[in-house]
């Protein structure tokens, strides 16, 4: 409360406008949120990818389990959702955390997965630098105050240098963040974990930040992103070149 107190008087002194569409008196207006596309159906039991009707597990989560009980996101990273993330990504426009940790809340509440410890992925010292602030951790910060859940920045962290994950395929995407991250056991072990980033594309990174949290002794281990890139498969990527 006090948190969402704090913002809405920087509101008052600052008056915002609308990350989606620009129109003044709110952060992120009614309009632009009715225009998300909310991932409710056809998804991957697992990893929330979509899927075709009936199916119930992608054909990646078949072949090669990956280490998350599960991966919900709010909504599809198409705009007017991706031009508000941007901003709050790359704009310093750092009250949107606050504002879409809501719909994490509103996730986590419909999946009932009774959470120890909530943790952002870490930021990339070599890529976040000059941006200064860890999206995720705006994120998964007002989202543990909310949920009255244990929350820790320092639970996880890199442990080696890795390219940008932006342009890449699958394959290269896992490859590139293959055992990138170090858990404290100290903190983890027998807590259920709850991992948060801004964007799921592959789920690569929550995926390895996962399977570092598994070897720190975590009992289970969730993930939450607030948009999820509609995954282009490998031929389908081929042939859009």
């Amino acid at each position: 409360l006090l948190y969402h107190l704090l913002w809405s008087i920087v509101d008052l002194i600052y008056p915002p406008y609308c990350a989606g569409c620009d129109k003044p008196g709110s952060r992120w207006c009614e309009a632009c949120e009715n225009n998300v596309q909310i991932l409710e159906t056809h998804m991957c039991q697992t990893c929330g990818d979509l899927i075709e009707p009936g199916e119930t597990l992608c054909e990646r989560c078949q072949n090669e389990p990956p280490p998350v009980e599960m991966l919900r996101s709010w909504g599809v990273y198409q705009d007017p959702l991706r031009k508000a993330i941007h901003k709050f990504k790359f704009k310093n426009d750092l009250s949107l955390g606050e504002t879409f940790s809501r719909y994490l809340l509103s996730l986590l509440e419909k999946n009932v997965w009774n959470i120890d410890l909530i943790i952002p992925v870490p930021l990339h010292a070599g890529h976040g630098q000059a941006r200064g602030y860890n999206q995720a951790a705006m994120l998964a910060f007002p989202l543990a105050l909310a949920a009255d859940v244990k929350y820790s920045a320092k639970a996880l962290r890199w442990s080696k240098e890795t390219s940008s994950q932006v342009g890449l395929t699958l394959n290269e995407r896992k490859a590139n963040v293959k055992d990138a991250f170090i858990a404290d056991s100290s903190i983890i072990m027998d807590k259920k974990v709850l991992i948060i980033d801004d964007i799921a594309t592959t789920g690569s990174t929550i995926f390895e930040c996962a399977a570092a949290c598994k070897n720190a002794g975590a009992s289970a281990v969730y993930g939450l992103t607030l948009a999820r890139a509609v995954y282009v498969r490998e031929p389908e990527r081929q042939e859009n070149k």
